[in-house]
Parts: structure tokens; sequence; C-alpha cells
């Protein structure tokens, strides 16, 4: 098989499963060509970005910027004999979606039809804005299509729209048991809806050698380490974790690493700093893979307190957490979307009701007594 790998960025630090498949397909024999909406904006790669042969085709990001390539693409596609058909599904979605963001959609997807010729099915990874350049493009070159669905994608677009790509595509997998549920229910088909979980490849995180710390927070020469490991955006909830660390106690000594980039950074640093807690903290930003398995073996408690952002965002089951426990941290997080289906409340992890600090705080404080007690007993 040749097949077109659509994808909103690439290469993107926070998107290692897109990139663990990818590696995987080629691994499997199959002949595959990435197709990116974006340049990547990331500076930093990790080790796997390097280890994928596939080529790369960046699509125009903004029409505007191409125009001749846009135009020469448009030209090409209409002579296809899927472009009818894929007109009259972006004219009926426009109806409805009347956006630039639409247009730039149908104008990718003529670009993709015609300069990737070689391909036998397409596949777009997030069924909302790559979902469409998928599903037009494909008809445009009348070849067999299907998404692979994640979070934001799944929550955040209208019901008549992902109704009609369920429709339309082969089939459609999702990585959250509630995400498979929720699609199953508007797919005209819902057999064609499939669950199937991100996978963790433990060659690149081998459980550590060392024995875990016994930091508890009680000496402040040896403060109890925090990490969270996600974008600085409304539906990760580090806003309620800072208000949360804000209610420890004094004499628990703790310090918190954030890693990730995000829109939201400025306005946690502002946070922290109004707290009191900016020398406790530390914004590590975007990292590689090795920095951030470092970090990993290096902290003791993992928290990630999500939520559902007011426009419906959310996660899905953060990769992270899985990551963070095959290196045997803790993990506290709350019981959103696919979280509960990993995490069992006080059997694998803690889950706390998200946008409520003073419940993190207490939970914290009860997993550090916890460890204190255990290091007595094993004293």
């Amino acid at each position: 098989m040749k097949l077109a790998v659509i994808v909103k960025g690439y290469p993107r630090l926070s998107e290692t499963f897109i990139a663990q498949e990818i590696r995987n397909l080629e691994r499997a024999g199959i002949d595959l060509r990435i197709v990116s909406l974006r340049k990547p904006y990331d500076s930093k790669r990790h080790p796997i970005h390097e280890e994928i042969e596939a080529s790369v085709l960046y699509l125009p990001e903004y029409l505007h910027q191409e125009k001749t390539r846009v135009a020469r693409a448009w030209r090409a596609a209409r002579r296809l004999p899927g472009y009818g058909k894929a007109r009259a599904m972006f004219l009926a979605d426009l109806k409805r979606d009347r956006t630039r963001n639409r247009i730039r959609r149908f104008g990718q997807a003529c670009v993709l039809a015609t300069e990737v010729t070689d391909r036998d099915w397409f596949y777009g990874h997030f069924i909302h804005t790559p979902g469409s350049v998928t599903r037009y493009a494909a008809t445009i070159c009348d070849l067999p299509f299907s998404f692979s669905a994640h979070a934001k994608d799944i929550w955040t677009s209208p019901d008549w729209e992902l109704r009609e790509k369920l429709q339309d595509a082969r089939w459609t997998v999702t990585c959250t048991q509630g995400g498979a549920e929720h699609l199953s229910a508007l797919a005209p088909e819902p057999g064609k809806v499939r669950l199937v979980y991100h996978g963790l490849d433990l060659e690149r995180f081998p459980a550590p050698t060392v024995a875990s710390t016994a930091r508890d927070g009680s000496a402040a020469g040896d403060p109890v380490r925090f990490l969270s490991v996600g974008r600085a955006v409304e539906k990760k909830g580090l806003d309620t974790l800072l208000d949360a660390l804000a209610q420890l106690p004094s004499d628990i000594h703790w310090r918190w690493t954030h890693i990730a980039g995000g829109p939201l950074l400025d306005e946690l640093r502002a946070q922290a700093e109004r707290l009191g807690l900016a020398e406790r903290v530390t914004f590590l930003g975007k990292q590689a893979q090795k920095r951030v398995l470092e970090e990993y073996r290096a902290s003791d408690l993992f928290i990630l307190p999500c939520r559902i952002a007011e426009d419906g965002d959310r996660d899905g089951l953060p990769n992270v957490i899985v990551e963070a426990q095959s290196q045997r941290l803790a993990v506290v997080s709350t019981p959103i979307s696919g979280i509960p289906e990993l995490i069992e409340d006080d059997v694998n992890g803690a889950l706390v009701p998200p946008n409520e600090p003073q419940a993190l705080a207490q939970t914290l404080i009860r997993l550090l007594d916890w460890s204190l007690s255990a290091a007595r007993d094993d004293g």
C-alpha cells in the first residue's frame, strides 16, 4: 500500500503518538508520504523523528501566500474524476461554516490531490481540519480514506460535520472508549468506528533501574518534586494546580516543574508570582524526549488536573500519563474523558474533581503522608 498521512503540523513535540504510529507503519512495510498543513513551529525534535524515512510535503498554510501554486492546483484538480463531487461537498459545508478556514481547507485539498498522485489511500490524523482536507482531496482523486480522531477534534466539531465525515470514511479509529461511544452515536454506520488505544514504545521508555526516592516533603534540603507535562492551555488545568500548591502547608517542601509550550505560559508565570510560588516553580518550555524522560525519573509525583474547557475542548487519554506511569511515577489527575479508563482512584493513581484546588491540595497532602508512613515502615 502507498499511504498519504495528513497531519496538521509535522513534526510536533506534543504528538509523539502520531510519530510513533508513522514509524511503525514504515516498519510494517507501508510506503508512506507525510502531508502537513503547517510547517513546524518546534525547533526541537524527538529521536523518532530522525528515524522516520517518509518524505514530507508542506501544503500552503495560507492560500494567499502561495497564490500561483494554489491556482495551478485548482486548474489541475478540475480535471480529476471526483472534483465535481468534492466541490459540491465543499459548497454544502461552506453554507454551514462560512469561514476563511473552510475555504483554505478546500484550497489545500486541491494542492494535495494534484501534487500527491501516487497514493492508494489517504489517512487523516485528527478528524477536524486535517480530516476536511483529507476528505476533499480523497474525493477529488476518487480514493478511499480514513481518519484517526483524538480529543479536541471530537468534542469541538459540529455534529453535522462529524456525521458526514464518519459516513464517507472507510473507517475511523479513536483512542478512548468515551470518544468511540460519542462518534458511534453520530455515525450512520457505527461499526465503522473502532477503539484503538495509543501504545507506548517501551524501548523509548524503559523502566527505570534506580529505585524510587523516599522524598516526602519533610526535608528542606531535598524537597519533593512534582512534575507536569502538557501544553499550557485551558484544558490542562494548570492554573488549578498552582492554586492547589499555594494551599499546601508551609512545612511541606516541594518543587514543581512544567514541561511544554503553550499560549497560557505567561499567565501561569504571572500566577506563580502572584501566589508567591515563583522560587519553587520551573517552566522548562518545550523539550525533546530525552530531557522529558530525565525529568520523569527525577520526579516523585506527576500531576495533570485536566478539565473540560469552556468551548468543550478536553483531553482524550493524555499520553504523558502513560509515560509517567511507565517510569513508576504516582499520578494525580481528574476523571475526565478517557483518564478513568487507565487510572482507578486509589488503585493505580489518584483522581480528584476538576477545578477544585482544595481537593487537589488535600490529595497531595494525603499522598505525601502515605509516602512518609511507608518510609517509616520500611525503616
